[in-house]
């Protein structure tokens, strides 16, 4: 073994060179024995070897830059400059969020009859994509909450448990000013969670009694891709490969309801399937089919059954999944959100804005209760 060697060649070389030196003299040379022979080309081998791997070791942790293959000269003179913001695109985007009635945690923070909120998942969702909130408050006067509306460059609705009264009618008239806005040549998204995607329902078909019963509060769930569908322009085009196929065999999404539609019945409601197309499709407890994402054809309308905000905001509910893959989930969901309100054309006085942002208002910390929602914005 080399190390042998090694260690071998410091304690034999010292006696034969003493005795070949003394006899040099009266004899001649002779050649030196084979295993000395050897000790003596080991050592430049292993140097050499030595040299070699710490070679390797340095080029495989090495983190080439940019700019690292370059010569100084070519660096001192060709710099690249920044480019211009597309001029298409509004870089300080701002969602509106519509609050909905209560506290947000059965009357325990607040109880009063007008009290209205807005969970800061949602809040903490629009700006980890870089979007700032202006909150809609449902129960405001009307030419109120739609000079607010004028104001930003999408709008999401929250999800909750309302169906009737002043709540389903501001959703159904903010929703009829989003189409116009559209139609009349402003890109303007909309997110639509939980009871938000089972309100457009009701809306769009025209049909109080469309949703159906399913049993999915507090778990996680897979989302099952339909057959063929082509994600280019929906919320799922900048997914890694990997991660769109992790959602049909991990569960990386929330799902909170009681209610939904499934397949059959979207696909056999003329105005729905008209309206949306849908891109995944959820089993509840009880296995049994819900539509989970739509897609407009025509608008820039997303929704979901699912909760893509809790993943990464929530800690109330066991079933939240949180773990990376989870969180990816949330954070691309939320930046296709953000840059379908970049192309917006709507640009606000800066002051207005500043004025209604949500930044003017104070959270509060419910999670200690260990259920629901952690922090919420409460409007009175």
């Amino acid at each position: 073994m080399p190390s042998h060697s090694l260690s071998n060649s410091s304690s034999t070389t010292a006696s034969p060179s003493h005795s070949s030196a003394s006899s040099s003299a009266s004899s001649d040379p002779s050649p030196p024995p084979p295993s000395d022979m050897w000790n003596y080309l080991w050592i430049p081998f292993l140097i050499s070897l030595s040299k070699e791997l710490s070679s390797a070791k340095a080029q495989s942790t090495t983190i080439l830059l940019p700019s690292s293959d370059q010569n100084d000269a070519t660096l001192s003179v060709s710099i690249p400059r920044c480019p211009s913001p597309h001029a298409n695109l509004n870089y300080r985007p701002v969602i509106g969020i519509l609050s909905h009635p209560g506290d947000g945690a059965s009357g325990r923070l607040n109880n009063a009859a007008d009290a209205s909120y807005i969970a800061a998942s949602y809040v903490k969702f629009v700006e980890s994509a870089g979007a700032r909130v202006i909150p809609l408050i449902y129960n405001e006067p009307e030419d109120i909450l739609f000079q607010k509306l004028k104001l930003v460059n999408g709008v999401l609705y929250t999800g909750g448990w309302a169906k009737t009264g002043l709540y389903f009618e501001i959703v159904e008239k903010i929703f009829k000013k989003i189409l116009e806005k559209n139609d009349a040549g402003d890109h303007f998204p909309l997110y639509a969670i939980c009871l938000g995607f089972e309100l457009l329902t009701m809306i769009i078909s025209k049909d109080s009694e469309i949703l159906e019963s399913f049993n999915a509060a507090d778990q996680a769930s897979t989302l099952q891709f339909i057959n063929n569908t082509n994600i280019e322009g929906t919320v799922f085009q900048r997914f890694p490969p990997v991660l769109l196929k992790k959602l049909s065999t991990d569960c990386l999404v929330m799902q909170n309801h009681h209610y939904g539609i499934s397949p059959e019945t979207l696909e056999d409601n003329l105005e729905l399937s008209k309206f949306f197309k849908v891109l995944t499709t959820s089993a509840d407890e009880d296995n049994k089919v819900y539509v989970s994402t739509v897609q407009a054809f025509n608008y820039p309308v997303s929704a979901f059954q699912w909760h893509p905000e809790k993943n990464a905001f929530e800690w109330g509910l066991s079933g939240i999944p949180h773990s990376e893959d989870a969180i990816q989930v949330t954070q691309h969901v939320a930046n296709f959100f953000v840059s379908e309100a970049r192309k917006s054309m709507n640009r606000p006085p800066a002051r207005k804005v500043l004025d209604n942002l949500i930044y003017n208002y104070s959270s509060t910390y419910c999670g200690k209760a260990g259920k629901g929602y952690d922090e919420v914005y409460i409007f009175t």
